[in-house]
């Protein structure tokens, strides 16, 4: 009993100063770091709304978004108060720059042009991609949108060689049969319900990030208590995984009857089996990349064509424009072709138009790696900038006006 005695009097005290760190680390993490990058940032006259304990301004976000998904809007382009309201409000309330908070995380948003090239340009790699550690990670995995480093330049090669010009003149006939036989057959060769169930699954994935971007979790939580999206989100992951290496199975026996496809799948299927390991890839970057180009290709594509066929009904007049260039051209049954595509100068207008006014990515985050000046301001290290890329910027600085400009390099010159 002494003995027990003595040693309870030992771990008592041990117990208590280990609870007092984990409750220290806790405040200095959710709370005293917070406060003090926002302390500094409006020294240097950088506003926007206060910090909240532990949730940031993720709450106030959700409701503008609720409230303004209710009203009914106008047909009109301008669609940022119904996308954004949060952005469309606080730059009314603080001006083009200013800090919110995505829970404990600070995003500077950045809408002065000059500003946004600067981010972007990145020459010194102070700007550089930041983490996702959520349901963002699952989904697309580190594949090239979410890489970085040495890691991004290896698939970045393996896409450009994929979506090299040259590479994609020898597959315009595959693109034109794949289009009268509503199949995807364009960069992965698979069939049609192979890619409907996995545009199916990563579908689902959206819907299970949608419901969950504003929602904040303390790191660590997620090993001791998962929620039901997490399950899903899990499952939805191991299923999307299966189709893929089945996918990458049949490519497999198909290559040893023939050659060697030369599409993004091929080129892919070639790198991981690559005796070289400085360019050979895993069979996790290989899924990555699958997924990668399933979202980002699909979902970017889709909305591109839905916004420029809302402006072609709009805008009647082009629409008969474009359609008598086509007739021109192509006739009522000939089948396009790769020059009379390029010579498509009308189409082209309309689609780099619909691009400017209505970007599939309309925003882009960066985490600062380094203390840098940015302009006047002096951003700290872990601060992450939010370069509001829409189109939305130029829009109010030269009004719009349906195809007003040939390209958005124009559109940035002027």
């Amino acid at each position: 009993m002494v003995e027990l005695g003595i040693l309870l009097t030992f771990l008592s005290p041990c117990l208590c100063l280990y609870l007092v760190l984990i409750i220290s680390r806790f405040f200095i993490r959710l709370w005293w770091t917070p406060i003090r990058a926002q302390s500094k940032m409006r020294a240097q006259g950088i506003k926007g709304p206060s910090y909240r304990f532990i949730h940031g301004n993720t709450k106030e976000i959700n409701l503008m978004s609720i409230e303004a998904a209710k009203q009914t809007m106008e047909l009109s382009h301008h669609i940022l108060p119904r996308l954004q309201p949060h952005i469309y409000s606080w730059i009314k309330l603080y001006e083009k720059i200013f800090m919110q908070w995505h829970g404990t995380r600070s995003q500077l948003v950045v809408t002065e042009l000059e500003l946004i090239k600067e981010v972007l340009n990145n020459k010194d790699g102070t700007y550089e991609k930041t983490h996702f550690h959520n349901f963002i990670r699952v989904l697309l995995g580190d594949g090239l949108v979410l890489s970085r480093g040495d890691k991004w330049l290896k698939m970045r090669k393996l896409a450009n060689h994929a979506f090299h010009g040259e590479s994609l003149k020898g597959m315009v006939p595959t693109m034109i049969a794949s289009v009268e036989m509503r199949l995807e057959r364009t960069a992965f060769g698979s069939s049609y319900v192979e890619g409907e169930k996995v545009f199916e699954l990563l579908m689902k994935m959206v819907l299970i990030i949608s419901r969950n971007h504003y929602k904040v979790r303390i790191l660590g939580l997620r090993t001791i208590f998962k929620t039901s999206d997490e399950n899903e989100s899990d499952k939805l992951q191991q299923e999307i995984r299966a189709i893929i290496i089945n996918m990458l199975n049949k490519r497999k026996e198909e290559e040893q009857l023939t050659s060697p496809a030369t599409d993004f799948l091929g080129l892919l299927v070639k790198a991981y089996n690559g005796p070289d390991r400085h360019s050979s890839i895993t069979l996790d970057d290989l899924i990555n990349e699958c997924k990668t180009f399933y979202v980002a290709g699909q979902e970017t594509t889709a909305s591109s064509l839905t916004w420029t066929v809302l402006l072609l009904a709009i805008h009647s007049e082009w629409q008969e424009k474009a359609r008598k260039q086509v007739l021109e051209l192509f006739g009522n049954n000939r089948t396009p072709t790769l020059d009379g595509i390029s010579r498509l100068t009308i189409l082209s207008m309309v689609i780099n138009e619909s691009l400017r006014l209505y970007p599939p990515v309309f925003h882009i985050t960066r985490e600062v790696q380094r203390e840098v000046k940015l302009g006047k301001l002096i951003l700290p290290k872990g601060l992450k900038s939010t370069s509001q890329i829409w189109q939305f910027i130029m829009i109010q600085k030269h009004g719009v006006k349906m195809l007003t400009c040939l390209n958005q390099r124009d559109l940035l010159m002027a």
